[in-house]
């Protein structure tokens, strides 16, 4: 990874130029930098979770947007096949993602369409607008594994930061008692913190909790938000008969799990990828509340340190469950 000088952005119709003052470095993006994420091919400026000010417009963009701090849904979309046409823009076919497909937030300018763009309200900062993408990631999810639950009790696999906003999320729209399963102690401290329910510090700890609380039959939903093939069994391993687990996180591609067990206990397991534009909106609306955040936030680090600090992250987990960067001004 290196910070190189590129062309200056040039808006298209109906897009517009944005500096960002904070981006968020996403876990699936160290994989990338460690080559197991394929869809982020080098030379690549990364960098989907990004808030900033508009600072030019294209032909056709509301002259309102100049100057205007935002918050920017990465997700471009065709906006007319019939999945666009039903709110699922994040299913497109033909979808494409700033900093994965195109350049991203990594940088002194961006681009994006002016119909991806939120605007910020007084007292969100560009770290906090920053987040509303990851935790769109966890109202998504937490849409998806509420429904059906019968017993009460859900739980959530990895705190990192799309954990910690996944287990507050769910918590905002279910009155579930929800455990965490988090192996890192510091990470482990900061979702008790948060007042996200009993934060297990190993697989036998969250299996018993979830089992105690439900006469020994499971969670009603799991939401795995690390993905490694280990914790994909274990959401499998801790959800009751009839129950759902829900596939969050990117680390493993291939996963193996009994087919048999999923058939005589009934388990449905989706996949959770992204959000929808009212998930989006959601996410800013929680985050603008104050009742869903990370707690206290690191200082956005400059640009020029992001090779550093993607080599960091890369050797495992750090006390902070998010880093942000963004070009000196």
């Amino acid at each position: 990874m290196s910070v190189d000088e590129w062309a200056r952005p040039e808006p298209a119709a109906d897009w517009v130029v944005i500096r960002p003052g904070a981006a968020g470095i996403c876990g699936s993006e160290v994989e990338g930098y460690l080559g197991r994420q394929p869809n982020r091919r080098p030379p690549l400026v990364m960098g989907h979770e990004f808030a900033g000010v508009v600072v030019e417009t294209g032909e056709g963009v509301d002259p309102g947007w100049l100057g205007r701090r935002v918050a920017v849904n990465p997700i471009v979309s065709c906006r007319s096949c019939p999945l666009c046409a039903g709110g699922q823009r994040n299913l497109c076919p033909r979808r494409r993602l700033i900093g994965v497909h195109q350049p991203g937030g990594f940088a002194e300018l961006v681009t994006a369409p002016q119909a991806n763009l939120l605007a910020l309200p007084e007292g969100v900062g560009p770290q906090l607008g920053a987040l509303v993408e990851p935790l769109a990631n966890g109202v998504h999810a937490a849409g998806l594994a509420i429904p059906g639950a019968i017993l009460g009790v859900g739980a959530v696999i990895g705190a990192g930061a799309i954990g910690l906003l996944a287990l507050q999320a769910t918590g905002q729209v279910s009155r579930s008692r929800l455990h965490a399963l988090e192996l890192d102690a510091s990470r482990r401290d900061r979702a008790a913190a948060l007042d996200a329910g009993p934060a297990h510090a190993s697989p036998e700890d969250l299996l018993r909790g979830v089992r105690d609380d439900t006469a020994g039959l499971g969670a009603d939903f799991v939401i795995d938000a690390v993905g490694r093939e280990s914790t994909r069994r274990l959401a499998v391993d801790a959800v009751r008969p009839g129950g759902k687990v829900v596939l969050l996180g990117l680390h493993d591609d291939v996963t193996w799990v009994s087919g048999h067990d999923l058939v005589r206990r009934e388990v449905s397991v989706t996949g959770s990828y992204a959000y929808t534009d009212a998930d989006f909106s959601q996410a800013l609306a929680l985050i603008a509340s104050g009742r869903v955040g990370i707690g206290e936030l690191p200082a956005v680090q400059p640009l020029e340190s992001t090779p550093a600090l993607f080599a960091r992250l890369a050797e495992g987990p750090t006390p902070e469950v998010k880093l942000f960067v963004a070009p000196s001004h």
